[in-house]
């Protein structure tokens, strides 16, 4: 199997639950065109390829946060292995600092996350994956800010 085929890599976890074709191949690329949906770019950890999904970028007081309610993911993957990403939407392009979450602030974060988007499919996923561990989160930190410490 090639690592960086999705459906190779992700079929093999029973902790995923993968889009269909017309969500994939019609409803991605349209939220992304419309600029309903923030777009993410990370490197893929074997081929640095980048891989280009639609994104839900939870904005707390805090900062920015995003969290894999599919469950164990290539993106979360690739995210976790080269530590940055670019969030676009609108024709704006940020970088990021990508720092996976653990313990409380991750479990707050979902919870946030599941308020914010308190219907539809982002419910739906969470609760097939009911385990918080199959959901991993991130905190996205400006990349800039580490130049300026």
């Amino acid at each position: 199997m090639n690592p960086d085929d999705d459906r190779a890599t992700e079929a093999l976890s029973s902790h995923y639950r993968r889009p269909g074709w017309f969500a994939i191949h019609m409803i991605n690329p349209l939220m992304r065109w419309l600029g309903a949906a923030s777009t993410l770019h990370v490197a893929r950890r074997t081929s640095g390829a980048l891989q280009r999904i639609p994104a839900n970028v939870l904005e707390l007081a805090d900062g920015y946060y995003l969290v894999s309610v599919r469950g164990q993911t290539d993106w979360e993957r690739n995210l976790r292995a080269a530590g940055r990403c670019t969030i676009s939407r609108r024709g704006r392009r940020d970088e990021y600092q990508a720092v996976e979450l653990s313990g409380d602030r991750r479990e707050q974060v979902i919870a946030a996350y599941r308020a914010h988007w308190s219907s539809g499919q982002v419910q739906r996923l969470l609760d097939e994956l009911p385990d918080l561990d199959d959901h991993p989160v991130f905190r996205l930190d400006p990349a800039d800010r580490s130049t300026h410490s």
